[in-house]
């Protein structure tokens, strides 16, 4: 299965591929340099296609659980100050994409969409550490019913031209559902609040809507 905003894309590359094949085969002669541009033309779709793919993640929602929004590596685990809606400090979770894993965003949590906002901004590399801060991105903050609110941010990178985000304020969203895309490569997100359980660590590889990123940790008041 393949991602909807990948269409446009797969059906003009199929075209130019195809054409680029029988185009070598009735006009260039030399045998070893017809065959290396019809592979080259091959390996050019079989890249697209698996760029955007889109495989069903099968999940039962879990309000005790943070998942993955992305298939990527933790890159970053640490306390930051967020200025932009949250204001307060928050636990910052990181999933780096490289061009070969799944772009789909999925909804990281259960809950209601309460902030969706899009930002113009740079194309640093997604590993940079204002990436977060000066890139092309979007902010998405949910209400959920254990973690009170929490955020995830889609962040643009030196290949990623384009964020689509699918979160619109007020809607009610189901984790593991489609969330967006991000093209190209990039990087995802996460701002926690600081009394849940991180459960991935740094250079983990995570899988998007499968992996637990956090678990819900109730104060010891209430333990």
């Amino acid at each position: 299965m393949f991602h909807k905003e990948g269409q446009k894309i797969i059906i003009f590359t199929f075209f130019i591929v195809v054409a680029a094949i029988f185009a070598a085969q009735f006009y260039i002669e030399v045998e070893w340099i017809r065959y290396a541009v019809q592979i080259a033309a091959f390996v050019l779709l079989v890249a697209i296609l698996q760029f955007f793919r889109n495989p069903k993640r099968l999940v039962t929602p879990n309000f005790d659980d943070i998942l993955a929004p992305v298939d990527g590596k933790v890159v970053v685990i640490e306390e930051v100050d967020e200025p932009e809606y949250f204001q307060d400090r928050r636990r910052q979770v990181s999933i780096f994409m490289s061009p070969v894993n799944v772009h789909v965003t999925r909804y990281p949590a259960s809950g209601t969409v309460t902030y969706s906002k899009y930002h113009p901004g740079k194309y640093l590399v997604a590993w940079h550490p204002k990436s977060s801060t000066e890139n092309e991105r979007t902010t998405v903050v949910l209400h959920t019913p254990k973690f009170g609110e929490i955020g995830y941010r889609q962040i643009a990178g030196t290949m990623a031209r384009r964020i689509v985000n699918y979160a619109e304020e007020g809607e009610q969203v189901t984790q593991g559902q489609d969330a967006g895309f991000i093209k190209f490569g990039s990087r995802v997100d996460l701002l926690l609040p600081l009394n849940c359980n991180i459960t991935v660590k740094l250079g983990q590889k995570v899988t998007g809507a499968k992996t637990c990123i956090a678990s819900f940790r109730k104060d010891d008041d209430d333990q």
